[in-house]
């Protein structure tokens, strides 16, 4: 498993689960972060034409809101993997990152840098990158100010500047945007 979009400022947080094909190798999965555009897409065509088994789920601002952005990635991975094991048992779970609190008793393995270690979590960040990529793109086109196409709603300097001069809308995460401000600034 891996997600895509913990530290932006807008959107939902998407998490993947992926099951590749014992021994499956390819130059193109690997971290979603060290591909271009052109090339996540080749991977994930990749990746759809090999999978085992794998889902993709967006948690929104309203959950990541509501209970903070650890418990809305871990409420995705939980969704991910009920919704794999419906289609294929499996016994064993590889995570990214550092943060995983268990499933159904399954063994896990959480591995910092996994993407760049384990093929299935490549491809989970693959499909968590690319689907997200893709939403924001949507959801960005009813935005255009704030640079969604390009930034996918990270926090880059002209996200930022547009939240400042313009505010922010209903798919901002209200408890980042306001970590991100100075004391004398202000949304509105």
């Amino acid at each position: 498993m891996d997600e895509a979009g913990r530290g932006a400022l807008a959107g939902p947080v998407t998490v993947a689960a992926c099951i590749m094909p014992h021994g499956f190798q390819h130059e193109l999965i690997k971290d979603s972060k060290l591909l271009t555009e052109n090339q996540r897409a080749e991977a994930l065509r990749l990746v759809l034409d090999n999978a085992v088994a794998y889902e993709v789920r967006h948690i929104g601002i309203d959950v990541i809101e509501d209970r903070n952005i650890l418990k809305a990635t871990l409420e995705g991975m939980r969704q991910c993997l009920e919704a794999v094991y419906e289609k294929m048992e499996f016994g064993f779970i590889l995570v990214d990152g550092d943060q995983f609190h268990g499933f159904n008793g399954v063994p896990f393995e959480t591995v910092v840098g996994g993407d760049n270690k384990y093929v299935s979590i490549a491809a989970a960040s693959i499909l968590a990158k690319t689907s997200r990529d893709e939403l924001m793109k949507q959801i960005g086109s009813d935005y255009p100010i704030y640079g969604w196409g390009s930034n996918k709603g990270y926090g880059s300097a002209q996200h930022r500047n547009a939240i400042k001069e313009n505010g922010a809308c209903e798919h901002h995460r209200m408890s980042f945007i306001s970590h991100m401000l100075t004391k004398t600034e202000s949304l509105f």
